[in-house]
Order: C-alpha cells, then sequence, then structure tokens
C-alpha cells in the first residue's frame, strides 16, 4: 500500500503541480522521482508535525493541493490540535495520510501504536475517513482525494498488503463494497485486516455457513444505506477492524443503529479491547494478543449462531 501511494503521488504531482508533498521525514527515497522532478513539490518538515500541519492547511487555503505524509500516530496524535483548528474548522482541503497505522509497527512499541486515530478524526467536522484494503483502493482513493474540496484522512498499512478484489466500478467515499455474498452472517471490515475477514468466511464456507463480507473503506461518512439493508437482512453483525474497539468503525456503526427503527440486530466487535498492549511483537503477534485474526473472527460466528 505505501509504495502503490509513493507510485501513485508522484504520477498525480507530474500531472499537477499544485500537489505538494510534506514529509514528517520519512520515505525520502521513496519520493525521490517526485524531488527530481520538482523539488518544490517536496517539503521534508522533519519531526515537526505541528508545523507541518499548519503548513498543509495554509498551502490549500492558498489554492495548492498538499499532501501530509508521515506514520499515523504522528500525523494524527501529535497534531490534533491543528487537524482540528487549521484544517477542519477551515474545511482546508488538506490530505492527511497516516502510513503503518494500526499495529502495522507493533514491534517498534507502543508509541508506534495507531489504535485511537480512527476514533478521535472521527469527531471532527468536515473529516472524511478513508481505510483502503490494499493497493487498487489505495490508488483509487488518492486519486478520488485530489478532487475532493473537504479535508481527508487516508489510514494506509505499511507495505506487502494484497489486493482483496477486483472492482470495476469507480470507487466512491461513503459507498461500500461487498466481497463475498452470503445469508448467515454478515462481516463488516475495514483496511486490510479485510483479509482476515475473507479468510474466516471462506473458512466457514465449508463448514457449511454462508458469510456475507462488505467492505466499508469509508468509516465516515458511513454507507447508511447499505447498513440499513444490511441491518433486515442479518440478525448477526461482526465489526472487524484494526482499531481499539471505542470510536472506531463498531463504535460509527453503532451509533448509526442506535437511531434507527430495527433495533433486533446484534452487533460483535472483533477489535481491540480496552487496554494497551505493553508486549513487543510483530503485528501478527499484536494482533493475536487483541484477538483480532480469521480464527477469532470464525469462532465468534459460530459461537453466536450456534454451529
Amino acid at each position: 500500500m505505501r509504495d502503490s501511494f509513493a507510485a501513485e503521488l508522484q504520477k498525480k504531482a507530474r500531472q499537477d503541480e499544485r500537489i505538494v508533498l510534506l514529509s514528517g521525514d520519512i520515505g525520502n527515497r521513496m519520493f525521490d522521482g517526485l524531488k527530481d522532478y520538482n523539488e518544490k513539490q517536496f517539503i521534508n518538515c522533519g519531526i515537526a508535525e505541528q508545523m507541518m500541519m499548519g503548513t498543509a492547511a495554509g498551502l490549500a487555503l492558498s489554492g495548492l493541493k498538499p499532501v501530509v505524509y508521515t506514520i499515523a500516530p504522528f500525523t494524527t496524535y501529535r497534531c490534533f490540535e491543528q487537524i482540528r483548528v487549521d484544517v477542519c474548522y477551515n474545511n482546508a482541503p488538506v490530505i492527511i495520510v497516516g502510513t503503518g497505522a494500526g499495529l502495522s509497527y507493533a514491534s517498534l512499541g507502543p508509541t508506534h501504536h495507531s489504535m485511537e486515530d480512527i476514533a478521535i478524526l472521527r469527531t471532527l467536522p468536515n473529516m472524511t475517513i478513508f481505510c483502503p484494503s490494499g493497493p487498487k483502493e489505495t490508488r483509487e482513493g488518492l486519486e478520488a482525494a485530489f478532487e475532493y474540496q473537504n479535508p481527508i484522512y487516508i489510514r494506509l498499512g505499511k507495505k506487502g498488503e494484497p489486493d482483496l478484489y477486483e472492482n470495476s466500478n469507480k470507487l466512491k467515499f461513503g459507498e461500500s463494497v461487498t466481497l463475498r455474498e452470503g445469508h448467515d452472517a454478515c462481516i463488516i471490515g475495514t483496511g486490510p485486516v479485510l483479509r482476515q475477514a475473507i479468510e474466516a468466511a471462506d473458512k466457514l464456507k465449508f463448514e457449511g455457513l454462508s458469510v456475507r463480507v462488505e467492505n466499508f473503506h469509508t468509516v465516515k461518512p458511513l454507507d447508511k444505506i447499505k447498513l440499513d439493508e444490511i441491518s433486515t437482512s442479518f440478525a448477526q453483525v461482526f465489526i472487524v477492524e484494526e482499531h481499539g474497539r471505542i470510536g472506531g468503525l463498531f463504535g460509527a456503526i453503532a451509533e448509526q443503529l442506535s437511531i434507527q427503527k430495527n433495533n433486533k440486530i446484534q452487533l460483535h466487535p472483533i477489535s481491540a479491547a480496552d487496554y494497551f498492549l505493553h508486549k513487543i511483537g510483530d503485528q501478527n503477534f499484536a494482533m493475536d494478543q487483541y484477538g483480532i485474526n480469521a480464527n477469532a473472527i470464525s469462532s465468534a460466528i459460530q459461537n453466536a449462531i450456534g454451529r
């Protein structure tokens, strides 16, 4: 995903000199092509994220198309005030990219975990939150973001994530994508963790269970039309995300369903419980510690529907 983002950004920057990348002292070699083409379109702001975000807001309000890029916890937690006041209050069309989101950098410890980023940014008016599942969605989402007139947070993994589907339809923010059809239960997920959801659905298929998998790549705004259809079609819905249980996709869906007339649906979160992880390991290790994996998803579905 990271490499796909870099390639798409540099392609777009060659087509539009208004595009400016602001980096928090990472990815320098990834953007050598951009620097060689036009060094004015690349600004290394160093580890001064608050300044970087304020600068991006000013550039956007001056007619440029700034893209802020650094590791997810540093582009969200560290400069939340600047995102709120400089970017969102002014509805400045800044593209905020958090790479290595979730537990991608788990081996570097809790300072590099970003399990609350969706929750805090979702509270901000004017903010859109887009969590691509793979390289193709990353490219399409970035292309759409350059035509967007509002702030947007693009939540990336790290690298090596596969494409999970081939979609001939053009990606639209706020419109989900069905990855698997099914009728016994439904999984709603966002981001690269959808790979685990698909794996669980495929496993359960061999055990006689038909599980639908829905890709809510946009956490804000939610696809309310699709959510309404799911809530009237399924009694058991499982929300999978590489994020904390509070305030993320699970919270967004629960909030939306609480004001709908249909209250018969039962939601099951497959996400991080409300505690910090104090053990160090790679991403898979960390996700296992939180119970975010295909086995946990399939077990939860089997237990919920009694098979």
